[in-house]
């Protein structure tokens, strides 16, 4: 079975996370999505959210397993025998501090990791900038799964 995973935080998934988890979909047999957690980070969504946000935008997609990882991704990879990392790429700058992860993730394990470019429709996108757009009242609509964009709107109105 050809897998690979796609690492994120994903608080929340959006329109540009999906892409490219549906693209790693139709190369891969099983694609893992770990939901990783940061504990110097305070999310909007717990990770339980997160997961279940995640597995519902992708229920389509039919070779897609979500889960969270404290740790190094790395070793999610050697646990699950994951042989790839697939991530999206932005922007130049994106590059730069990809590349230098994908060469230590190479180097501790042997662990491949494959760049997608992002569709320009969405290479401006990101959870943090959805999310203060959305704070300031402004129409995200457009960039999430509409299950997404409702628990978005009630977790920010609960603040």
């Amino acid at each position: 079975m050809r897998r690979a995973v796609c690492p994120g935080s994903f608080d929340p998934i959006h329109n540009g996370h999906l892409d490219v988890i549906g693209r790693a979909s139709r190369l891969y047999d099983v694609v893992h999505v770990a939901v990783m957690i940061n504990p110097a980070k305070q999310g909007l969504f717990t990770v339980e959210e997160r997961i279940e946000l995640i597995r519902e935008a992708t229920a389509d997609y039919g070779n897609v397993e979500v889960e969270s990882f404290h740790g190094l991704l790395v070793d999610f990879c050697k646990q699950r025998d994951i042989p790839a990392i697939v991530k999206g790429l932005r922007a130049v700058s994106d590059f730069d501090y990809e590349l230098q992860m994908a060469q230590m993730n190479m180097g501790l394990s042997g662990v491949e990791t494959l760049f997608v470019p992002t569709i320009p429709t969405y290479s401006f996108l990101s959870s943090s900038l959805v999310k203060e757009v959305a704070s300031w009242g402004g129409d995200v609509a457009h960039l999430l799964p509409a299950h997404v964009h409702a628990a978005l709107i009630e977790r920010l109105r609960a603040k």
